[in-house]
């Protein structure tokens, strides 16, 4: 009999694992809160798909910039004041975390899995066809100051020690690469193995194989509870009353996925941290790849006709309101480097935010925690969850084959706070 697996969320981390474990043989059901027209994070962002992006989240010189930005509503990161002893808990371990050991055991984690992702990419690709999107075009990370040139110029360094390519550009380089554009930036960073893609498309994409490979999804269907026997699960509980039961389980909710945790006694350290976009349907100018204004923290991104351009960390809470002044220091910071546009082009614009899940350390819990036989996690990939969606559905479906995934590491464990 085919194992049956049930998969809770259906963001870019659910679909992954239900087209590999659907490849696997596996009967596979997926319980998604929401409606099958979903809009969450995995569907609005920038669409990167980022080996450049080894560094964890939690590194040197974050806690100073978070401290510096914190208080600034318009600033690329921003804390909501507040009294919540779980903010405070996980600012207390982003700080512990955020040094350079750290960085040096990471960094190599991160390296490997986005690589194997890319990879994965690639495969989706040739099994979707022109319908993934998929654009092998590099990523521009643009500097508009000297300070920022020489910091990404540091990065580079440590990417080409990591056999990550990067190419240090001036700014007659970087015009050079987009030649229809005003930019005001004194220099760049290539990085000739980054990606993107419409992340709306590839999920319909992603949805439609798993469809077809036999996946069944249960829309609007809220897990409340679970059902345990001794250290196994047998089902989850639903709002509703019923249940559905399995022989595994996958818990890749997103930011919701540290309250059903705690359920199984399991702690798992999560914040949301809110990302904005917007996206122009027929922008005056496009970029020819992806790009990322560094000093703004600010992603652009060409799609198919398109141009979307994002960013911003706001921590405050599952709290999905759009504040009208961050979205107006994305447009801002983006006009000062993109100098084509002003912003007046974003009117009418609709903004789209999304509840990003953030760890502590800035690594993914991936793995199955101690004391439980049949339970996995894959949550808390912060802005690294389209990128490293393939990846963790690979790595989800070869863990509960009982094979080796292809990145292993202690970094990962889900139980790392417990």
């Amino acid at each position: 009999m085919k194992p049956r697996v049930v998969i809770v969320g259906a963001g870019v981390i659910g679909l992954s694992a239900a087209w590999y474990c659907a490849r696997r043989g596996f009967e596979v059901r997926v319980v998604e809160r929401n409606g099958a027209q979903r809009d969450g994070c995995s569907f609005g962002n920038a669409g990167l798909i980022v080996p450049s992006h080894f560094v964890p989240l939690a590194a040197p010189g974050m806690v100073r910039l978070a401290l510096k930005w914190m208080f600034q509503p318009d600033s690329p990161f921003y804390v909501r004041p507040r009294w919540d002893p779980e903010l405070w808990s996980w600012g207390w371990r982003f700080w512990r975390a955020a040094t350079r050991a750290h960085v040096r055991r990471a960094a190599p984690v991160l390296r490997d899995l986005h690589l194997a992702s890319r990879r994965a990419f690639e495969e989706l690709a040739e099994t979707a066809g022109a319908e993934l999107g998929l654009e092998k075009q590099g990523l521009l990370m643009l500097c508009s100051t000297e300070h920022g040139l020489e910091e990404e110029a540091k990065a580079a360094a440590q990417a080409r020690g990591l056999e990550i390519p990067a190419e240090v550009l001036d700014a007659d380089q970087v015009r050079k690469r987009n030649p229809d554009l005003q930019l005001r930036t004194v220099g760049g960073v290539f990085y000739p193995l980054d990606c993107h893609l419409r992340p709306e498309r590839f999920m319909a994409a992603l949805q439609r194989l798993a469809e077809a490979a036999g996946v069944q999804f249960l829309w609007q269907a809220e897990v409340r509870d679970w059902s345990v026997h001794g250290n196994r699960i047998r089902g989850v509980r639903l709002r509703d009353g019923s249940t559905v039961d399995g022989d595994a389980f996958v818990l890749c909710a997103g930011v919701w996925s540290a309250d059903l945790a705690r359920g199984l006694g399991l702690r798992l350290p999560l914040q949301p941290g809110k990302g904005y976009s917007l996206t122009l349907t027929a922008p005056r100018r496009r970029p020819r790849m992806g790009c990322i204004c560094t000093e703004a923290r600010v992603a652009v991104t060409p799609m198919n006709g398109a141009l979307r351009v994002g960013g911003t960390m706001e921590l405050s809470g599952n709290d999905p309101s759009i504040q009208a002044v961050r979205v107006r220091g994305i447009v801002n910071a983006f006009c000062r480097y993109f100098t084509d546009f002003q912003p007046a082009d974003f009117q009418g614009v609709t903004p789209w935010a999304g509840l990003r899940p953030c760890s502590p350390d800035g690594l993914p819990y991936l793995g199955r925690p101690a004391g439980w036989e049949n339970l996995w996690i894959a949550a808390g990939h912060a802005m690294l969850g389209l990128s490293l969606g393939p990846v963790t559905g690979q790595w989800i479906a070869d863990a509960i084959a009982g094979r080796t995934p292809v990145v292993t590491s202690p970094l990962l464990a889900p139980d790392r706070y417990n």
